[in-house]
């Protein structure tokens, strides 16, 4: 008998688990499977919604007591860099940009092993073998890049070195960073920021009016870089609002304001079919 893939995409939420982000709560995820003709069309539509994407998959988080994860771009148009990321940007104008395909490579595994046992060694991605990083790379049914930092060549070298990576999605509204990690060795670079800052000019240079970050998380100190950045918005409450005051969000949200899920389902606008409204 054949059988074909479902005209809407399906939803789950997975089990809770110890959140990355804020000690002592859970963290549960609503996701749905990347998969079909609409690929590309999903991804850039739920991309707006606050979703994010892992290979294959793409989520946001739906925790039941807590809504502290929001989903932060930077407008590329009205970005200004303050003066300590101009710096930034000195500091790293010798870096050389590659943009490659989505194929995971030694150096690039070696790189990123080095940046999570010094950032995230008790993270959830600490173990991750080389297998695993392939995954996170190769698997993608979007348009995706690789792009790469080294250091330039110098006299009595042959090679250039690996400084900091980003696998990136290209949206129809935007660059999506989807993971990004650099040398731990070399803190005094701001790498994390570079890079950020680096896919805010390729998105100007391409037309694109957005910079997809991740999610910003008020109250978490391995978020707080992200607020330092002008033109910044968050998804909060079903819309994109510019982050004026970062203070102005709070950890601790009224323990009414999430939506159940199935709710929280019927709102989600897909490709070619309008979200039911409350």
């Amino acid at each position: 008998m054949r059988h074909s893939l479902p005209l809407a995409p399906q939803f789950y939420v997975t089990a809770p688990q110890p959140c990355p982000y804020l000690e002592g709560r859970m963290e549960r995820k609503l996701f749905t499977a990347l998969q079909g003709e609409q690929t590309e069309e999903l991804n850039n539509t739920l991309s707006k919604q606050g979703f994010r994407r892992s290979q294959n998959v793409l989520y946001r988080p739906s925790c039941a007591e807590c809504s502290a994860c929001l989903s932060a771009r930077i407008r590329v148009a009205d970005f200004k860099p303050s003066k300590s990321q101009r710096r930034t940007e000195r500091r790293n104008e010798n870096l050389m940009r590659r943009t490659r395909a989505p194929w995971a490579t030694e150096e690039q595994y070696e790189l990123f092993r080095a940046y999570l046992d010094d950032r995230h060694a008790d993270g959830g991605m600490a173990d991750m073998d080389v297998f695993e990083f392939a995954a996170m790379v190769e698997e993608t049914p979007v348009k995706s890049r690789v792009i790469e930092y080294s250091t330039p060549l110098g006299q009595g070298t042959s090679r250039r070195e690996l400084t900091a990576v980003c696998l990136t999605d290209v949206l129809d509204d935007g660059l999506s960073m989807v993971y990004s990690f650099f040398d731990p060795r070399k803190h005094a670079l701001s790498l994390g920021t570079y890079v950020i800052l680096d896919h805010i000019r390729l998105a100007a240079n391409a037309g694109l009016p957005y910079v997809y970050l991740g999610y910003w998380v008020p109250g978490s100190p391995k978020m707080d870089y992200k607020a330092r950045f002008s033109a910044l918005e968050v998804y909060a409450g079903g819309e994109w609002v510019e982050l004026t005051d970062p203070t102005a969000f709070s950890a601790d949200p009224h323990p009414l304001s999430n939506d159940p899920i199935a709710e929280q389902v019927a709102q989600i606008a897909l490709p070619g079919v309008a979200p039911v409204r409350r």
